[in-house]
């Protein structure tokens, strides 16, 4: 099966994670694909082979060098965003892309607008994926799933690439900030790995975000309102306060780069509680935790005006910033590097404004740096995916794990 028949094959499960269930996969659609999966690489020829119950996949590709080669791994994740549907995913191959703007959906008129999408342009000749307007494609991360397949799958065909064991494995509720849960490191086995989880072709990231979340609940108090003078407390008017206080550009819509930022995600109250759910993002470990203080330190300023126990909070550590783990082996980025070169693929390194598995995977004793799968505008309706980009991530692939196994000069 060629790349492009897999991944359209990928998007037609729906595999959206909800944070709500409680559970590992979080929604049966992520079993659901793992076990596809399973039949998949047992038919191209993987062995141990294990989808455990939570939902997580690890595969190997056997060496085929008796030279001593280290143990690597890849590994994407099966789940897409809970930001957009992915049910019912129609996809369309744009064939040699014109570079003028694409009509997704003519009943909706829904247009993905090079004006507000300018980076499609690079794609101009190029055969591109989309989605009807009314969901996500997928691309996140089904298409570093088929990329890791593929690469898998031409190896086992070209045995006269000469390799040492490769592990892959597949992670659920990676979305939800939940896909290294239960990704035993040990078992895995490899002294280092790349996910398979980037945007646009050529990056590469070995830094991202140190990331909470935030909870922060505001106590009122309801009196009739023809009576409420000096009486009623509105929790919700306190919320609103609260919210303005926090800085008004360092947000997600005035940052950019290595700029961190407090992000409101949710609110929702009455007069007696309100509450604001955040996410805290900074890439420099001393300006993450002043970013906490100063949350804490306004719910102080709010009680100290409202009167004690107005206003609580209640944060949480997500993951940290992995570089702090790679940099010890950074051989390991410039082997993704060099792999990249050799293929005529520009390297882009850049922090990843955002997390992924391997970040918490790197704090758990396995380097993971990230790569680029090809997709653009993931989690959105205006998602897309250039073919070569997918077709060349996959190389990068097989780049890497030949390099590894590469006689030292």
């Amino acid at each position: 099966m060629n790349i492009t028949d897999r991944f359209l094959k990928y998007v037609s499960h729906p595999t959206t994670s909800d944070e709500n269930t409680k559970m590992t996969p979080s929604t049966p659609g992520q079993m659901i694909f793992a076990k596809y999966l399973v039949e998949e690489l047992t038919s191209i020829g993987l062995t141990e082979i294990d989808l455990d119950k939570n939902g997580y996949i690890m595969a190997t590709l056997p060496a085929n060098t008796d030279q001593q080669v280290p143990v690597i791994g890849f590994i994407a994740h099966m789940d897409t965003s809970p930001d957009m549907s992915g049910k019912n995913i129609k996809p369309r191959i744009v064939k040699e892309y014109d570079g003028n703007d694409i009509l997704l959906n003519e009943d909706k008129l829904i247009v993905l607008e090079t004006e507000k999408y300018p980076e499609i342009l690079q794609y101009k000749g190029q055969n591109i994926i989309v989605t009807d307007g009314t969901t996500l494609l997928g691309a996140d991360d089904k298409a570093g799933i088929a990329e890791i397949v593929s690469a898998m799958e031409y190896l086992i065909v070209h045995p006269e690439i000469k390799h040492g064991k490769v592990r892959i494995g597949f992670t659920p509720d990676e979305e939800i900030g939940q896909g290294a849960d239960h990704f035993d490191v040990k078992k895995f086995g490899a002294e280092w790995a790349y996910t398979m989880d980037g945007s646009e072709i050529g990056e590469l990231e070995f830094e991202n975000f140190n990331a909470a979340s935030a909870k922060v609940t505001f106590k009122g108090l309801n009196v009739h309102p023809g009576y409420a003078k000096r009486k009623m407390r509105n929790s919700m008017r306190i919320a609103q306060q609260y919210a303005t206080m926090l800085p008004r550009h360092e947000t997600p819509e005035h940052t950019e780069g290595y700029e961190g930022f407090y992000h409101l995600v949710g609110m929702e109250g009455k007069v007696e509680q309100s509450t604001l759910s955040y996410i805290i993002r900074d890439h420099d470990r001393d300006r993450f935790e002043r970013r906490k203080k100063e949350m804490q330190h306004l719910v102080n300023k709010i009680n100290a005006e409202f009167g004690e126990d107005t206003a609580g909070i209640e944060i949480k550590d997500q993951y940290y910033n992995m570089r702090e783990k790679v940099e010890p082996v950074m051989h390991i980025v410039e082997l993704a590097k060099k792999s990249m070169e050799e293929l005529g693929i520009k390297p882009n390194i850049k922090p990843i404004r955002g997390g992924t598995d391997g970040a918490r995977l790197s704090f758990e004793g396995l380097p993971c740096p990230n790569i680029f799968a090809g997709g653009h505008n993931f989690h959105g309706r205006f998602e897309y995916l250039p073919i070569p980009s997918m077709e060349k991530a996959m190389q990068v692939v097989v780049k890497i794990i030949e390099n590894v196994a590469a006689p030292t000069k």
